[in-house]
């Protein structure tokens, strides 16, 4: 059975290895973005400041654990699908670095941006062929996004764990598209299809693919 709507794939950007994983089974690929001393890492693993080491729950990545730029991963997204880019951190420098990066890809693509620093995607919001996703982690961030006056929203990534028919219905009365994370069985992708839900955020993107 093939997901109602969109397959987007977790961390599915995050590499050439990731990607080569994906293998056309999702419609968008998703790359985890870190501004660090002025260069665009993707990847999801956190830096154990004040060092450069690599962290993940809970262990420490190698030191010569991979760190590749966004340059560097653009010209690998296949044709055929979309690229989201989750922005990562409160770095007020993160948005304009990644206009300017992504300035020729996204004027031939497009691009989908989200991040749980609304303020960040505030900043990409209205940027041409840029979509922007306000994500939702916590039931304190959902409130705060039902707050927001209308218009002020283009889409919302948010965890299934905060959603609910109603919850489904009150933001999609803000915004067209409304993703969810982690969705990686097709019988949960088509209840929440049912509800409104547009968009599944998998790390299984073949089992929705169907």
């Amino acid at each position: 059975m093939s997901a109602p709507g969109l397959v987007i794939a977790h961390r599915g950007a995050n590499s050439p290895g990731a990607l080569a994983a994906v293998g056309g089974r999702a419609d968008v690929v998703e790359a985890d973005v870190h501004l660090f001393r002025g260069r665009l890492e993707v990847r999801h693993a956190k830096t154990m400041w004040p060092s450069a080491r690599l962290w993940e729950r809970w262990y420490l990545l190698e030191r010569d654990a991979p760190r590749p730029l966004l340059e560097e991963v653009l010209p690998l997204i296949d044709p055929g699908v979309d690229l989201m880019l989750d922005l990562k951190g409160p770095d007020p420098r993160l948005a304009a670095a990644v206009r300017e990066a992504t300035r020729g890809f996204v004027e031939e693509r497009g691009l989908i941006v989200s991040g749980r620093v609304w303020r960040t995607i505030d900043r990409l919001r209205g940027t041409p062929g840029v979509r922007t996703l306000h994500s939702v982690g916590g039931s304190r961030e959902l409130r705060a996004l039902l707050r927001r006056p209308p218009g002020t929203i283009e889409g919302v990534s948010i965890h299934r764990r905060l959603l609910t028919p109603e919850v489904v219905a009150e933001l999609r009365a803000r915004a067209p598209e409304v993703w969810s994370w982690p969705i990686d069985d097709p019988a949960l992708a088509a209840t929440l299809a049912g509800w409104g839900v547009t968009g599944f955020i998998s790390d299984a993107p073949g089992r929705l693919a169907g």
